[in-house]
């Protein structure tokens, strides 16, 4: 009897958006415990109530229960709804976060806990308020945390609380936590740091009070309410940055040294490993001149230990690792052969060895096991779209690739090396979660996301075909990928949808899992589009020369990338050339709208969401990085700014913003909105009231991909 083959489903938004069908599971709360051979996990037991549990490395087997949900309960005596958990030094005591209120993209308040594992009694932290950022000592006996822009320290043994800095005030100064540009653009929000004895707090002191305000309205109530803070545009003034030390057991404060230049930037921070000498990383305001510096917690003195210095800009990274030994350090950098490398340097900052070289850079610095001297990365060695786990000798010997399957590998080490769990995926496959010994041999599955896989195969997706083209000046390859309709015929012409981000080191075209969008792009093949998504010029993985061709001119290689791709899409047979659209999200949308102005002879449709409009309007410490201040560059800024080219758009144009976004302000969407009608142009524009730059909660994100999925069925 012949066997009836399964029919395919077929993909509804909803598949796409409001179920949990492609949604793969990872693992959920993990921290390495201190011996390295076990590690803590956030699960849930039979009755689906919130546990930490503790599983051993090599076998799998589930240790000890280390504390149930039931555990965990309030002043008033009601269970607590954690968010988070983190051990103390000695790992007797865990520092919980529920009610967590997000603030903007790396901060919130929420309300802490400290569950004692020998007395099994919980301590509210502090009833004054929620709080941010709380950290354990490294002895465990106390916990720092930021409250109204001010420090605070909890006595763990007294149940005491300290405040340590009186001087904060919202949107003047900062103690402790960061400024919105430095937490968005330098990525960190806490801004405070324990010495390692516990004695002292490093700690960052902000003064933005000649920081010119931002107003959104919020649509609320009957009547609107602004919301304000400060937002330090491209060449406008920023917060004034101050480093103190905070001696806990003599009440002194410390001053750092950073220098006699106000208008610059402490990129990075903290302690080496002698509890007296701390260090920072100081950044010219133009970005292109870096040094890692030095400093007696004691005194304040400073001095400068390593600098590098570009002709475009520099990159900050976290890779900063002091050696046990307190004599020497690793760093990485891409200034000394155009390449991200790892260097072994002495403690007063001679260059002994490169750890890493080649033409391909490290991607992820996971750590160093000093006792064997191995260090270990991922990198783009085997190839610009894939992500390998390697290790290496301190010395630059003995290099080993660890990882085996294709595509990206994301990896997190046991505290003593000796076990890792793989995050394994790639652009046609979710998530497989698996622990490896130090060797790189798999010791057994955590994670396979079957069920995810099967309801790929069930509802028929298209495989994501990777491939190259040249670009503008036919001189370099990009990296491409396409995703066809399964039913694809050669014969017939297909409308294609460009997906790009495209900004300064980012990368779309990778091998690893897509999320979402990868689902709603399977939708649209299923519907009868061609995606396809072109890395252009500028964009990372390449090295320096690649990505940093686009100084003081955003926009201009990048869109010439785009519409040459476009250009040669259109040639190809089974496609059809009055029928190219272009989506792009926040630098995206920027070049959504740039390609559809200054590429109008080939696009026919943009979508930009949340799109820069004119980089004079965003932030300073991004911009200025990539472009200079307007002051040095003004005709950078206005070159290949999309309303510029306003007159030029012929095709079917949506711009979506929300009206709530700290990020890339509405501000830009209604410049646009003016130079358009200026130029008596028809586009068309969708608002999300009270939404952030994400355009996300409840329902938001279904009808945001209907409205774009409507849009290019009516127009492409």
């Amino acid at each position: 009897m012949a066997c009836l083959q399964a029919q395919t489903k077929s993909l509804t938004l909803d598949d796409v958006w409001a179920s949990r069908k492609f949604s793969p599971m990872p693992l959920v709360g993990v921290n390495s415990m201190n011996n390295g051979k076990h590690y803590s996990s956030q699960t849930a037991d039979n009755q689906g109530k919130t546990c930490i549990v503790k599983y051993d490395f090599a076998s799998g087997n589930a240790i000890d229960t280390i504390l149930k949900n039931v555990d965990l309960v309030n002043e008033k005596g009601e269970i607590v709804a954690f968010d988070d958990y983190k051990f103390n030094g000695d790992e007797s005591k865990i520092l919980f976060s529920a009610d967590t209120e997000p603030i903007y993209r790396r901060s919130s308040k929420e309300n802490y806990y400290l569950y004692d594992r020998n007395t099994k009694k919980t301590i509210f932290l502090s009833k004054n308020g929620k709080q941010s950022l709380a950290t354990l000592s490294p002895n465990g006996k106390q916990v720092a945390f930021v409250r109204q822009n001010n420090i605070f320290v909890m006595d763990l043994n007294a149940l005491e609380e300290r405040q340590i800095t009186s001087d904060g005030k919202r949107n003047q100064i900062i103690n402790g936590s960061t400024d919105w540009v430095y937490e968005e653009e330098f990525e960190f929000a806490k801004a405070f740091y324990w010495s390692p004895d516990g004695s002292k707090i490093l700690y960052y002191r902000f003064d933005e009070s000649q920081v010119k305000e931002f107003v959104m309205p919020i649509y609320n109530g009957l009547y609107p309410e602004n919301y304000t803070y400060k937002y330090p545009k491209a060449g406008e003034d920023n917060s004034k940055v101050t480093l103190f030390v905070k001696n806990l057991e003599t009440d002194k404060t410390t001053q750092i040294n950073t220098g006699t230049q106000e208008d610059q930037y402490i990129a990075r921070a903290g302690w080496t490993k002698d509890g007296n000498t701390l260090w920072f990383q100081r950044l010219n305001r133009l970005q292109n001149h870096l040094e890692l510096c030095f400093a007696n917690a004691q005194t304040g003195e400073s001095k400068i230990i390593v600098e590098e210095k570009s002709p475009t800009w520099v990159d900050v990274n976290n890779n900063l690792t002091f050696l046990g030994n307190g004599k020497q350090f690793v760093w990485t950098n891409e200034t000394k052969t155009g390449f991200n490398h790892s260097y072994l340097y002495d403690i007063s900052g001679k260059l002994l060895n490169p750890i890493t070289q080649g033409n391909w850079e490290i991607s992820e610095f996971y750590g160093i096991d000093e006792q064997k001297k191995i260090l270990y990365y991922s990198s783009t060695e085997q190839s610009t779209t894939e992500r390998h786990l390697y290790r290496v000798q301190l010395d630059g010997k003995n290099k080993t690739k660890l990882s085996s399957k294709k595509g990206n590998n994301e990896v997190l080490f046991s505290t003593d090396f000796s076990h890792y769990i793989n995050t394994h995926s790639s652009a046609n496959s979710p998530y497989v979660v698996s622990i490896h010994a130090a060797n790189g041999k798999e010791l057994r599955l955590v994670q396979d996301n079957k069920t995810v896989l099967e309801n790929m195969q069930a509802y028929g997706f298209s495989p994501v075909e990777f491939s190259t083209l040249k670009s503008a000046d036919a001189k370099t390859d990009l990296n491409t990928y396409f995703i066809k309709p399964k039913t694809f015929d050669p014969t017939k012409k297909y409308p294609v949808l460009m997906y790009v981000y495209g900004g300064p080191g980012s990368q779309n075209v990778i091998d690893r899992w897509g999320g979402s969008n990868y689902v709603w792009f399977q939708y649209l093949a299923q519907q009868g589009y061609i995606v396809a998504c072109v890395d252009n010029r500028g964009t990372g993985a390449k090295g320096e020369a690649f990505k940093k061709i686009t100084y003081k001119q955003l926009g201009k290689y990048e869109t010439e990338d785009q519409i040459a791709a476009a250009t040669y899409f259109a040639t190809l047979p089974f496609v059809d050339g009055k029928r190219i659209g272009i989506f792009g999200w926040s630098y995206g949308g920027y070049m959504a709208s740039l390609c559809i102005t200054k590429g109008a002879e080939i696009f026919n449709l943009a979508i930009a969401v949340a799109p820069v409009i004119n980089w004079r309007y965003y932030d300073s410490i991004y911009t200025e990085r990539f472009m200079q201040t307007p002051q040095l560059n003004p005709e950078g800024y206005d070159t290949n700014s999309p309303s510029t080219h306003a007159n030029k758009l012929k095709g079917n144009y949506l711009i979506i913003h929300g009206t709530a976004d700290d990020n890339v302000h509405f501000q830009n969407s209604m410049v646009m909105a003016k130079e358009l009608i200026k130029n008596n142009k028809k586009f068309d524009l969708e608002v999300y009231p009270d939404k952030n730059h994400g355009i996300y909660g409840g329902k938001t994100r279904l009808q945001l991909f209907t409205k774009m999925t409507d849009y290019l069925t009516k127009n492409l």
